[in-house]
């Protein structure tokens, strides 16, 4: 009975391909930022699509931004405007790590999360694995 059983999985992996069995896919891809300055102004032209797809609050996304460029930073419209000139590169970098620390769920992997506050904690809730993680 077990061999008949390893050779159905053989059966199943080779008609599924070694392409398919890799691992999870990533479900989210961030846009490429579109910055540019205005004196000494880094506007940040497509800031709204971000919280959209990643599925959290504007001012929530533009603090964790300003706080990790350390310069203050406003909303206007579907823009962003941080004091100081910034360059693509660092709004890339923060974003993906905000995704990896606020929007993936570190359990399963998916992005199917939200938020939830308790006290002084934040906790990352996951909708597909139903696991609650602390968020540093």
């Amino acid at each position: 009975m077990d061999s008949s059983y390893e050779q159905l999985l053989k059966r199943l992996r080779e008609g599924l391909g070694a392409s398919d069995v890799k691992g999870p896919v990533e479900r989210i891809e961030l846009p490429e930022p579109q910055i540019y300055w205005l004196g000494r102004k880094t506007i940040f032209r497509n800031f709204m699509e971000y919280p959209r797809i990643l599925r959290r609050d504007p001012d929530k996304v533009l603090m964790y931004l300003a706080k990790e460029l350390a310069t203050a930073a406003s909303l206007d419209g579907e823009r962003a405007i941080f004091i100081g000139r910034k360059d693509k590169g660092s709004f890339s970098a923060l974003l993906n790590r905000y995704m990896k620390e606020r929007v993936v769920c570190p359990i399963c992997g998916r992005p199917d999360t939200h938020t939830e506050k308790e006290k002084r904690l934040q906790f990352l809730v996951c909708e597909a694995c139903g696991a609650r993680s602390p968020i540093r």
